[in-house]
């Protein structure tokens, strides 16, 4: 009798939770790395296919053979849990049962700052795999790199924590001491670091003017501030280069992305929304079964903001999502050269389903598309020109090499007329293209793209212009 009452318990349970995972909800919200609430009216349809009972018998007996011959008693609830993280740990990387703790620290994420290393990480072979470290945190300072494998946690083995758990061990107090031991491709032994944790406040645009009227503006994440903080950038620096860039380099690499919305907008300044194009002035689609995750957005921004001066955007393996999304589509657009190496490949869309106040889905609801069409889930986006981050070597010869003889170098060299007064008021920076090489060898190679564009357009101005006459 008891069998068959814990049996008749766990059916009436199952059928009640596949209610609940597969009902309707009253609101969701997306999640595209940092998420935003939405409203939604998802529901199932009857294209859900019929459980059958074969299929519920097994799940039952299973809870039933767990609650009679487990070394330890087991209670239903914690039964049930495991029940819906194992569902959702087998879909993707992605999915995931957020319980009360894990859903509060995603809000708590979501919308402020927090305690931790500032590291972005996904669930790959049962350990943490770095997508990238984010700028000017404990995860960058101490030299975490995007492909390590974070394999224990304080002397914790990742591989006995769910995602959530390993996470959360990350997290903490401001000042506190966490160790992370570490597997990089390349090294025989595994590495460890020893950090301390930060209140985590991401500065997500930076900028400097370099040789050359060139621009360099970085992104670290994608945040609701960041486009109105990458126009400021680029206003100020037109005005250190005496009114207009020559060129921009966008450094998107080690970016792991964040708020959808603002990589369409961060990409729109870039383009010119008269509809003329073959895309129709589409910057990204998503596709998937869920009625709210048909979404596409197009480019309403008035003018390039660049007046369409060349420009280079940078990515490597850590840049995923929104970084991909915003190279993917001025790619498309043949409005800006991606250099560096192949992006990360995270174009999927995180819909966070609430169960009740306290408890919810993360679960994986559509895909991302390029303009032209392209799936950036798991193939990432290619760059035009490959340039692996390598080191050079600071020796003689190498600055040698790098950093050419020029004439006013030369013993003897005839002075120029130095009797004309200048009225320019472009702002001089020196060229340390050489010392570039040694420190950045990916930003060395995308100035020299983007001086042989600048070169290029100007050759071609000078170039007379034929009409045809009837």
């Amino acid at each position: 009798m008891k069998m068959i009452s814990l049996v008749t318990i766990a059916k009436a349970a199952v059928i009640v939770l596949l209610c609940v995972a597969l009902g309707s909800f009253s609101f969701a919200f997306k999640e595209e790395d940092k998420n935003m609430l939405t409203p939604s009216t998802a529901t199932s349809t009857s294209q859900t296919e019929t459980l059958q009972k074969d299929d519920i018998d097994r799940f039952t007996n299973a809870i039933a053979q767990i609650k009679d011959f487990y070394v330890q008693p087991i209670n239903d609830k914690k039964l049930l849990e495991d029940a819906i993280r194992g569902m959702l740990n087998g879909l993707d990387p992605h999915s995931e049962y957020l319980d009360e703790d894990s859903y509060k620290t995603l809000l708590m994420s979501t919308s402020g700052a927090f305690g931790g290393l500032g590291v972005e990480v996904t669930g790959e072979y049962g350990v943490l795999k770095v997508v990238s470290p984010i700028d000017d945190t404990p995860a960058a300072k101490a030299g975490l790199k995007p492909g390590d494998y974070i394999v224990a946690i304080n002397g914790k083995l990742v591989n006995d924590m769910t995602m959530n758990e390993a996470v959360d061990n990350m997290r903490g107090k401001k000042g506190t001491l966490v160790t992370l031991s570490v597997i990089r491709k390349g090294e025989k032994q595994p590495l460890s670091f020893k950090m301390t944790r930060e209140i985590i406040r991401i500065t997500s645009v930076k900028s400097n003017l370099m040789a050359n009227g060139i621009g360099y503006v970085r992104i670290s994440e994608f945040q609701q501030p960041t486009t109105e903080l990458m126009i400021a950038a680029i206003d100020k620096l037109k005005k250190e280069a005496g009114g207009n860039l020559q060129g921009l380099i966008l450094d998107l690499r080690n970016n792991p992305g964040g708020l959808l919305e603002t990589a369409v907008q961060v990409a729109d300044v870039f383009l010119n929304n008269n509809n003329t194009h073959k895309y129709k002035d589409l910057i990204v689609y998503t596709q998937g079964r869920l009625a709210n995750s048909q979404y596409s957005a197009k480019a309403t921004h008035a003018g390039d903001i660049l007046n369409g001066a060349p420009m280079v955007i940078l990515v490597n393996e850590g840049s995923a999502s929104a970084s991909e999304i915003v190279a993917g589509a001025l790619q498309d657009y043949h409005r800006a050269v991606i250099v560096g190496t192949t992006s990360f490949g995270k174009g999927s869309v995180q819909t966070v389903l609430p169960l009740d106040s306290t408890h919810a889905l993360k679960l994986t609801t559509a895909l991302y598309h390029t303009p032209s069409g392209r799936i950036i889930q798991n193939k990432g986006i290619t760059p035009d020109v490959t340039v692996e981050d390598l080191k050079v070597q600071q020796t003689k010869l190498d600055n040698n090499m790098l950093a050419p003889i020029r004439e006013f170098e030369l013993k003897g060299h005839l002075p120029g007329d130095v009797t004309k007064a200048t009225t320019n008021t472009v702002t001089v920076v020196p060229d340390n293209s050489a010392n570039l090489a040694q420190t950045d060898f990916q930003l060395y190679e995308a100035m020299k793209i983007l001086k042989t564009m600048m070169m290029y357009g100007q050759i071609q101005s000078m170039m007379p212009q034929h009409t045809a006459s009837n």
